[in-house]
């Protein structure tokens, strides 16, 4: 019974709760700026081993050290996880979001190899090793242009969904039309649909690797027309996350306190920056 309000104690210690918070959520004391830079640096030397790991011709004392320090990576990981749910005063939104689902993947891969012990999935434990990779999009929650980049594609996703199903429909309508161009041609390299549709893809992204080309007149005539599309089409994502970015910064230029009239607050911004009042009523202003 004691261990059991021990645990409830421990559950419900708030005062605990908001300290954690303040260390790893939030980077304006000098705890969570130590802490910011401690994970910063786990983060990065994760994703370096995963790449040297990837390399030939280890040797086995260096191979032991990397296994160690995958063991030491998981566990903080994994408590770094474990203590973002505790501390957040929503827990559920954090685990669904972006950086807690990459926070979980950081902690995946050693656990999965546990259930793959036999040597002959060895194979299947080092692709899910590789998950690890995942490890480096948590920089960009250190980064306040990384999150406004994130803000503006989110913002963007329905235009640029919208954008995307439209050149599908495109490079399908011009697959077909060249495999209805060269299809006929003897030795053509335009044999099905399917395949002239990815000679439009790459062609359409100005890639152009060459491993299939027309031979007529007209097929070469429609290849120039899908070149010349895709230099203009190319362009139409980048314009529109553009805007969005620039709406955000506004957005953010434009977050004044209610109590000094001072503008330039960042969106997670609990109290000013240059008289300290709180932020609350602009918050409950933009959720609403």
């Amino acid at each position: 019974m004691k261990l059991k309000k021990h645990i409830q104690r421990f559950l419900h210690n708030e005062p605990l709760k908001r300290k954690l918070y303040i260390i790893i959520f939030e980077a304006d004391t000098p705890a969570g700026k130590l802490f910011d830079v401690i994970l910063i640096a786990c983060i990065i030397t994760s994703v370096l081993i995963v790449m040297i790991e990837s390399m030939e011709n280890l040797t086995p004392q260096v191979s032991r050290l990397f296994i160690v320090l995958e063991y030491i990576f998981t566990a903080f990981f994994t408590l770094e996880y474990l203590t973002r749910i505790y501390c957040s005063p929503h827990p559920k939104k954090y685990i669904n979001s972006f950086f807690g689902v990459i926070d979980l993947l950081s902690t995946l891969p050693l656990y999965l190899g546990f259930v793959f012990p036999a040597a002959r999935h060895l194979v299947a434990i080092r692709a899910f090793r590789l998950i690890r990779v995942f490890r480096v999009f948590k920089l960009f929650g250190f980064l306040r242009e990384g999150e406004m980049l994130l803000s503006a594609i989110y913002a963007s996703m329905r235009k640029i969904t919208v954008f995307f199903l439209f050149i599908v429909v495109l490079v399908i309508v011009m697959g077909t039309l060249m495999y209805m161009v060269e299809g006929s041609q003897p030795d053509t390299q335009f044999r099905n649909i399917p395949q002239s549709i990815y000679w439009a893809v790459v062609t359409m992204t100005t890639v152009g690797y060459g491993d299939i080309t027309p031979v007529t007149a007209a097929g070469r005539f429609l290849s120039a027309f899908v070149m010349l599309m895709g230099y203009t089409i190319i362009a139409v994502p980048t314009g529109i996350v553009s805007v969005s970015m620039m709406q955000e910064q506004r957005r953010l230029d434009l977050k004044r306190c209610p109590a000094c009239r001072k503008e330039g607050h960042e969106t997670s911004a609990l109290y000013c920056k240059y008289c300290g009042a709180d932020l609350k009523d602009i918050r409950e202003t933009e959720s609403e």
